[in-house]
Formats: structure tokens, sequence, C-alpha cells
């Protein structure tokens, strides 16, 4: 990691910490702020503003946590979100703290590793290794039980109310009974949160664009020993619920047992 990589969480933290302290007064729930806060913050603190001001609040919405002084103002139970709130606009909201990990007693599943040899050894990240072990695998269809087809990874939009999200990739499905599904999924590294920020705008994006589509919003992430933890999550209230979780290890074929296959076979939904 360069010395300029090992600065930025510093800088942004100490931006945002400003941007707090304008406006939050004690006992309030939400307030909204403006990206162009940015600039005159930074030249107060007289450190370099950061070249993408989006980056600063997307980073504490998906990557990071907020400072330690923020987060002890929430009430017990409650933790401090951001939000978008327009173009250029953003809302701090307290939410129902919940965090989405992977349940280790639940069975893996051995799926044949369809992946491509030459996607292992070029992926660039963990998302963009992750998304790729999900598509060529088939992990929608076999975890949802619909034919799924990725319509367009890191799709960048603007919704309504909220301004620009990115989803991670968007899939569109169909059953045996013909219902059409649109299906945003999240791609979570091993130290990644699931967030109720991006479930909310994914499924937001989704009602917008694809008003006659059943949603189905799915978030992944790798595990320990190559395992891949797969959820269907809802909002509810702003707060997020697991609908389904499972866990898959590709494998190659061979190594799938017949001892394996006598517990899938008992498995039942």
């Amino acid at each position: 990691m360069s010395e300029g990589q090992k600065r930025k969480p510093n800088r942004y933290q100490a931006i945002i910490q400003v941007v707090f302290d304008r406006h939050y007064e004690i006992g309030i729930k939400e307030f909204e702020f403006d990206r162009s806060e940015f600039k005159d913050i930074a030249l107060h603190l007289g450190i370099e503003l950061p070249d993408n001001l989006g980056d600063l609040p997307y980073s504490f919405r998906y990557r990071n946590e907020l400072p330690a002084k923020i987060r002890e103002t929430a009430e017990p139970g409650m933790e401090w979100l951001i939000k978008g709130a327009g173009r250029a606009r953003y809302r701090f909201q307290q939410v129902k703290l919940n965090r989405i990990i992977p349940r280790e007693e639940l069975i893996t599943i051995k799926i044949p590793d369809a992946t491509p040899e030459i996607i292992g050894a070029y992926a660039l990240n963990d998302e963009q290794a992750l998304l790729a072990k999900v598509r060529y695998n088939r992990l929608i269809d076999i975890f949802m039980g619909v034919t799924a087809y990725s319509l367009q990874n890191h799709l960048r939009t603007t919704v309504k109310k909220i301004g620009q999200i990115e989803i991670d990739e968007i899939y569109v499905g169909i059953d045996r009974n013909g219902r059409q599904y649109v299906i945003p999924v999240q791609a979570k590294g091993g130290n990644d949160k699931h967030g109720s920020v991006q479930t909310g705008q994914d499924i937001a994006c989704c009602a917008e664009k694809f008003p006659n589509l059943i949603c189905r919003a799915v978030s992944a992430q790798f595990m320990t020993r190559g395992r891949i933890a797969m959820f269907e999550l809802m909002l509810n209230d702003d707060e997020i619920f697991v609908v389904s979780e499972k866990h898959y290890q590709l494998v190659p074929a061979q190594s799938i047992t017949e001892s394996d296959l006598s517990i899938y076979h008992a498995m039942s939904d």
C-alpha cells in the first residue's frame, strides 16, 4: 500500500468529522449536508481536497467505519449511516444496528468448479474474482432457484431522491411459472460489511428502472477456506433482514463424494 493510500482514510475522517460537528445536535436522528461543504472544510483544515469528492462519502457508506467520535453519539442499539439524498447531497441517519455475518454452523455445499483458470490468474481484486465465480458457476441460479442472466456489472445510474449509485452486478431471471425477476448483487470481500444503504438503493433502483419485475436483492461474500456465502436480503423500515443464506465451495467434480451427495439428497429448504 502506498503512502498516499495510507493517508487517505485519515483525510476523509477529518473532513467527515467536521461535517458532522457542523450539523449535529444532541437528540437529532438525521440531517442532510451538501458535497460542496468539503471544499471549505479542506481549506479550513489545511489539507488537500480529494480529487473525487464523491469518493469521500462513498468510502464511509461501503468501505470504512465512521470516526469513533461520530459512532459514539448514536443511541444504544443504533448506528449512523450516510445515505444519498439527491444530486451531490447526503443524509446522516441513525438506524438500528445490524451486522450480517455468515453463520459458521451452516453446511457447505460443494459445487463443481466451472471457473476458467485464466480468470483466477488475472482477477485484479476480491470483488472482481467473486463476481466472476458467481457468474461462471451460475450461483445465482442455484441459490435463487431461477434461470438468471447477467445483464450488466458495475451499473452506474441515478435514482430519484438518492442520487448516483453503483450496483456491482445486476441479473434478470425467470422461473418455471414465467415470473420474471431483477436481481441486484453486492460482492463483498472477507472484511467488507453488508449494509442497508447499498441494499436499499439497489432495491430502489430496481423499482424505478424495472417496475414490472420482481426484485430480489443478493449479497455474496468470500469466507475462509475458499467458501462463498450467499444471502438474499430485504429491507423493512431501513432495517436489513436475511431471507435466505447458503454457503458454497467450488471444487473439482471428482472431489464430491457419495457421502456428500447423500447429505444433499436429505436436505430440504
